[in-house]
């Protein structure tokens, strides 16, 4: 008798658990219903302008992106953190590299509490490798291909291109990457490891709590700071004859114990080869976590000035902004910049970088020699903003501006399919073109969600991003949102 009426009740009980649901989609607050409509309309906007461009997989084009790579250890960050006895009570404390568990535990506070991304070279090889072993050890661990170059082409190929991928790998790391990359450079037994520290949004440590989901990176390399694969990449980039350079990685560079004046010969080599490209050839540069001064002092006078385009995320806009103006680093900056403040940031920087080259010709190299920069691309949490010159190479930029939205969804939520379940906005309905007082205010149109104008000689263009909220992997994102938006746009 009470096997029957506890059978009963459980079908009672699904029953009104069904009935719940059913009145709860029906009776649902307006805002929600509004919130869930708003959603599925930008998602489906964006979808369709993101289809507007397609890649001719009959005639692939060519892209050449160096450097370096490396094999990505993941684990959750806190549960490492635990697992090596590290203590939460440490006071948050910027170090431009690790020496010891006590710098690692500061730096890691200093970050993880604002959700900003970072990373860090680890002085002691020792620390570095008990933190390997133990990460081995934790449950949920995984290993992914990485690095800025992998990554980045790993995207490309799928998209549609062909790719010479600079960098030291490997074997086993070869046998993983896509048929249509190929790859120049040095073999080696054992690959560079990084640790990435993935952490979700809302996670505790002790007294912090993290505001948005991110990773804090350490790593303590022996092959990428050199850029081991560059005579071989340079030497095979003649033949190959891009459509388009990529240069990233370079943060391998940072606060590494080079000897003296090695690191400004390696930088002089690497701008000799970017220099002389074909004017034709669009030359991308992807900034990253950069914290020492004099790296980034050299990476201005001898990279920057031979790219036409530059990506980087809400942390490296205005670290870069302030160097160029004279100013010290920002180590740390606000993680959830408002639209107006971002764009009023990429026009200084767009300005700042061609006040010297107004007279070169227009996506080519200039008389002096220095490339004027035609495209700008930031990607934060919430949007994607874009600045391409009109009358450059840089084509399709709306829908370069979609994909790239897109991609942050699917990169960071480890899924081709965006389920609005999984997602939300946080972008703001409407937002301010700039800070300046009687600034325009622009609507996010739902049927139009990716906001384009023209200003001065160039065109701007914003995209909300559809966050999601069951994170999979941070570790990536950018090189992959990168990626995603120069892919329509060579």
């Amino acid at each position: 008798m009470e096997g029957v009426n506890g059978s009963s009740f459980m079908k009672y009980g699904s029953f009104v658990s069904i009935l719940v649901l059913i009145l709860a989609y029906t009776f649902r607050t307006p805002p929600d219903a509004m919130l869930d409509d708003r959603l599925d309309n930008v998602l489906s906007s964006l979808l369709r302008a993101e289809r507007k461009v397609g890649i001719d997989i009959r005639a692939r084009p060519k892209v050449a992106i160096g450097f370096g790579g490396c094999v990505d250890l993941i684990v959750d960050g806190v549960s490492l953190m635990d697992e090596m006895g590290l203590s939460s009570t440490h006071q948050p404390l910027h170090h431009d590299s690790i020496e010891n568990a006590q710098q690692l535990a500061q730096s890691f506070a200093y970050f993880f509490a604002p959700g900003a991304a970072s990373e860090r070279f680890v002085m002691n090889k020792t620390l570095f490798s008990e933190l390997v072993e133990t990460s081995r050890g934790l449950p949920g661990n995984r290993w992914a291909v990485g690095g800025n170059a992998p990554v980045m082409a790993g995207r490309m190929a799928n998209e549609g291109c062909d790719v010479l991928l600079g960098g030291t790998f490997s074997p086993d790391f070869t046998e993983v990457l896509s048929q249509h990359i190929m790859v120049a450079g040095n073999v080696v037994e054992e690959p560079d490891i990084h640790l990435i520290l993935e952490y979700p949004a809302g996670a505790s440590w002790g007294p912090y709590t993290s505001r948005r989901a991110n990773r804090y990176i350490v790593h303590s390399d022996d092959h990428n700071p050199y850029l081991d694969s560059m005579d071989d990449f340079a030497e095979k980039l003649q033949d190959f004859d891009p459509d388009l350079l990529v240069v990233g990685g370079l943060q391998m560079m940072d606060n590494f114990p080079f000897k003296p004046a090695e690191r400004a010969a390696l930088l002089s080599q690497l701008a000799d080869m970017m220099s002389s490209s074909s004017a034709q050839t669009g030359i991308h540069f992807e900034m990253a976590s950069f914290v020492d001064e004099g790296l980034m002092k050299d990476l201005l006078n001898l990279v920057v000035p031979n790219a036409n385009s530059l990506g980087m995320n809400e942390q490296e806009l205005p670290n870069l902004l302030s160097l160029l103006k004279g100013s010290n680093i920002t180590v740390l900056s606000d993680p959830n910049p408002r639209v107006a403040t971002v764009l009023d940031q990429m026009r200084e920087l767009y300005s700042l970088l061609n006040q010297h080259h107004r007279a070169g010709d227009r996506g080519a190299a200039s008389a002096t020699g220095r490339r004027r920069l035609t495209r700008l691309h930031v990607h934060t949490l919430a949007f994607q903003a874009m600045i391409v010159t009109q009358g450059s190479q840089w084509k399709n930029t709306m829908s370069a501006t979609a994909k790239a939205s897109l991609t942050a969804n699917r990169h960071v939520c480890g899924s081709p399919d965006i389920d609005p379940s999984k997602a939300r906005l946080i972008m703001d309905d409407s937002f301010s073109v700039s800070r300046q007082e009687g600034s325009q205010r622009i609507s996010v149109d739902e049927s139009r969600p990716v906001s384009c104008w023209h200003e001065d000689d160039y065109q701007v263009c914003v995209a909300p991003v559809l966050v999601c909220t069951e994170v999979y992997q941070t570790a990536g994102g950018g090189d992959n949102v990168s990626a995603a938006g120069l892919v329509l746009q060579i």
